[in-house]
């Protein structure tokens, strides 16, 4: 699991900040306001195999994908584990544990060497505190992701029940 937090300073915050300016979530921002949000994200490696986090594991950061991919994985209730998915460049993951506090829904592993940029509770509270309308678009633009990605999955659920009622 990587260590966020504490970690070793990987990436400049001018590079944060690039690397933000590449993500789709937060395209609707400006330079400023990028480079006002970039001091709360950390860039974190994580090696091909390794856990970015566990399923049950307390959420305390989200990140983004900024190189390589991540693979998700789901248990059943038997135990059985499943991939349900591939996150390429520019895919956000971990936002529903920092927005609830509850523990994780899914276990994360690197798929490839990857870069990750992180950005945690305690950052995000932070922010809240110091700036709290550049907050308040942060958490706009991760809940917009997340209504995506429940649309999407909304969708590909009735494509497999039409599929199965054939």
């Amino acid at each position: 699991m990587p260590r966020i937090g504490n970690m070793e300073e990987l990436a400049t915050l001018e590079e944060i900040m690039n690397m933000l300016l590449e993500c789709e979530m937060f395209s609707s921002f400006d330079r400023f306001e990028i480079g006002s949000i970039a001091a709360y994200f950390n860039y974190v490696e994580v090696k091909k195999g390794e856990e970015v986090f566990k399923e049950g594991d307390p959420g305390t950061f989200m990140c983004i994908v900024h190189t390589g991919t991540v693979s998700i994985f789901k248990s059943d209730l038997e135990g059985n584990v499943f991939e349900i998915a591939k996150l390429p460049s520019g895919r956000p993951f971990g936002e529903m544990a920092l927005l609830d506090g509850e523990r994780r829904s899914a276990t994360c592993k690197a798929a490839t060497d990857c870069g990750l940029l992180t950005l945690s509770k305690d950052a995000l509270d932070s922010m809240v505190d110091e700036s709290p309308a550049t907050a308040a678009r942060v958490v706009r633009a991760v809940a917009i992701s997340l209504s995506r990605r429940l649309r999407m999955a909304d969708g590909q659920l009735i494509d497999r029940r039409r599929r199965n009622a054939y």
